[in-house]
């Protein structure tokens, strides 16, 4: 029994299936988890001591890759200071104020621990910004597992099957409309029903939980125009692509393209928290300062803008905004992303890909999907050859057909060539199978 099956092993008499987090568990490729040891750069060791190049990156947060210098100093001298103190700090100010800085639409900022927690307090301030009650996601966008949004998500509930979660009465979930991802007209229906009682739509502008989908910039502008007439707030969900996609976020690729676009409010995590947990929402003043202890909208916690998280972020955001600091990342996942795409013309196997940033997606299919049910037609088979037949040549992939990769700082050109060589190892068995 190697050390992994023992971990797993033992894990799974403690921890429901054996993990913290479903994805993890390697339910929907088979086989054993990893369970990792230590990470340095572009690498993580698991605890048989293999080493990894690793683009999953910890869902996204180590774009600088693991144990940056400067990063690991800042959290260090933080720690000495203290863990935590439940009361305010300067480096709360200050990583607040770097978000602001590179986010135009956005004039305050509250500091949360979660993704999940980020999302859930922005629905609740815009259904109190606006007195309404319903809410419009989309069908393969994920934004946490709180009971109002778990309707049809994506990403690991999708690995499994299961469209909705246990544990959530049919009355928590009345008032969420689930619409088609880039569906103008399903969009355009749903606002001539309900408009007058849409409090936001929520939207991941790339969707990250179904692999790597992009919302067309014809659908974003005219979800932006139904909003703004229907006094319904746009919330952009930016926890993946956040500090990730560019400095500015998804939602400053939008901005070129459409004139005058920005999101009512926005939310981060991941890069933000550079590993740590940590996460935000922000937007308008006047939206903002309807949260307690100005306003009425009730949001709390114990552990929000901890001294040791806010380091840790704040050193990761003071790196990412160095010149040239995305061109140089954007070229290598371009590079990681053609390479994969002509190794797998060369075997003859179907394949396509898209990247922004840091952040890739890719696919067993011909075209790229443009929502959730193309998604579902990839050959789910085929890809967990894939993920395997990697991850025994040292590629560590994300563990599941549904969740997008992630490329760090720290991946050299080196890192790219023997990914893209073990790539078309694979490919190649994959045409003969």
């Amino acid at each position: 029994m190697s050390t992994n099956e023992a971990l797993f092993e033992r894990a799974q008499k403690v921890i429901p299936g054996g993990v913290n987090s479903p994805v993890r568990a390697f339910r929907a490729v088979g086989g054993t988890p990893r369970f990792i040891a230590r990470a340095e750069g572009a690498y993580i060791v698991d605890a048989e001591g293999k080493r990894y190049v690793d683009y999953i990156g910890s869902w996204g947060p180590m774009i600088l890759g693991h144990g940056h210098p400067a990063v690991l100093d800042a959290v260090l001298r933080a720690a000495r200071d203290g863990f935590s103190f439940g009361a305010p700090t300067e480096r709360e100010i200050e990583l607040a104020e770097e978000i602001i800085r590179h986010v135009p639409s956005v004039e305050q900022v509250r500091l949360v621990s979660s993704g999940t927690e980020a999302c859930m307090s922005a629905i609740r301030l815009a259904r109190a910004a606006t007195g309404r009650s319903r809410l419009i996601k989309f069908e393969g966008c994920y934004h946490g597992h709180a009971d109002a949004l778990l309707v049809k998500a994506g990403s690991g509930l999708a690995t499994f099957g299961h469209p909705t979660s246990a544990g959530v009465p049919p009355e928590v979930v009345q008032h969420t409309t689930v619409l088609a991802y880039n569906d103008i007209e399903q969009l355009e229906q749903a606002f001539a029903a309900h408009g007058g009682e849409l409090a936001c739509v929520i939207i991941e502008p790339i969707a990250g939980n179904m692999n790597f989908v992009r919302s067309s910039v014809p659908f974003m502008k005219r979800l932006r125009e139904l909003c703004h007439r229907h006094g319904t707030l746009l919330i952009m969900d930016e926890v993946m692509t956040g500090f990730r996609v560019a400095l500015g976020g998804a939602q400053s690729l939008y901005a070129q393209q459409i004139p005058g676009f920005s999101p009512d409010i926005s939310v981060f995590g991941k890069v933000i928290g550079g590993g740590m947990p940590l996460a935000a929402f922000g937007g308008p003043r006047a939206i903002m300062e309807q949260l307690a202890p100005l306003g009425p909208v009730y949001q709390a916690g114990t552990l929000s803008g901890n001294p040791v998280a806010t380091a840790c972020g704040l050193a990761t955001l003071k790196e990412v905004s160095r010149p040239g600091f995305f061109e140089a990342l954007s070229a290598k996942t371009r590079a990681l992303v053609g390479g994969l795409e002509a190794a797998a013309a060369a075997e003859g196997v179907p394949f396509i890909a898209d990247c922004e940033g840091g952040m890739f997606g890719f696919f067993l299919l011909d075209a790229l999907p443009q929502n959730y049910a193309a998604v579902m037609k990839s050959d789910g088979a085929r890809f967990n050859r894939l993920f395997h037949g990697l991850l025994d040549r040292g590629v560590y992939i994300a563990p599941a057909l549904y969740e997008a990769g992630f490329v760090s700082a720290a991946h050299s050109d080196e890192d790219i060539a023997a990914t893209v060589a073990a790539a078309r190892e694979v490919f190649a068995t994959l045409r003969q199978g």
